[in-house]
């Protein structure tokens, strides 16, 4: 990574965390976009630089083609066991200052009317690196809707992981509640 993508990154990393702290002590609606620039010490133009819509500051992650590459990493097997296993691979959380930031991101995901129907457009994007990290770029139109029905439910069955993971604190193991979820959805063939 060159110094001024390591330096954009860390400004996107910088503004995001002071729009989830700010977001979180005064409320969504109430932190506007110029609040959150100001605390970040940084332009109005730089935070939409890193962020198009105030949207953007909750939901944006770089977990999608992490996701996809550790679904195209899985040895074939039966789909929701695959993409099950990348879902929980990817759950890992380093440290815990990583974990309050996702508690802080879910909780207002959670909370939130327009960003729970952001992150639905969300789950559909990580669902195209999906059908594309395990299907190439020109899949048969039965073997795409498998691939996408299967990545969705999984998909719905992390979410609501996640949600039950941010009712406990992220006192719970993360991966376990996704298998869990999974294994509700599948059964005994995820």
């Amino acid at each position: 990574m060159s110094l001024r993508d390591r330096q954009r990154a860390e400004t996107r990393l910088l503004v995001q965390e002071h729009a989830i702290r700010l977001f979180t002590e005064a409320g969504y609606d109430a932190t506007t976009v110029t609040d959150v620039a100001a605390a970040a010490g940084v332009s109005a133009m730089t935070v939409y630089r890193h962020f198009p819509t105030k949207e953007d500051l909750v939901l944006y992650d770089e977990y999608d083609p992490v996701t996809a590459s550790a679904v195209a990493a899985e040895p074939p097997g039966p789909l929701p066991s695959r993409i099950g296993r990348a879902l929980e691979a990817t759950a890992t959380l380093g440290s815990s200052q990583e974990k309050a930031f996702l508690l802080a991101r879910l909780r207002l995901m959670i909370s939130v009317p327009a960003l729970r129907a952001r992150h639905l457009d969300n789950q559909y994007a990580t669902a195209d690196a999906i059908v594309a990290a395990l299907c190439g770029s020109s899949p048969s139109p039965d073997e795409e809707f498998q691939v996408r029905a299967t990545a969705m439910a999984c998909l719905g069955a992390a979410h609501v992981a996640l949600a039950r993971w941010a009712e406990t604190d992220g006192e719970a193991d993360l991966a376990g509640v996704i298998r869990e979820a999974l294994t509700s959805v599948f059964g005994g063939a995820h």
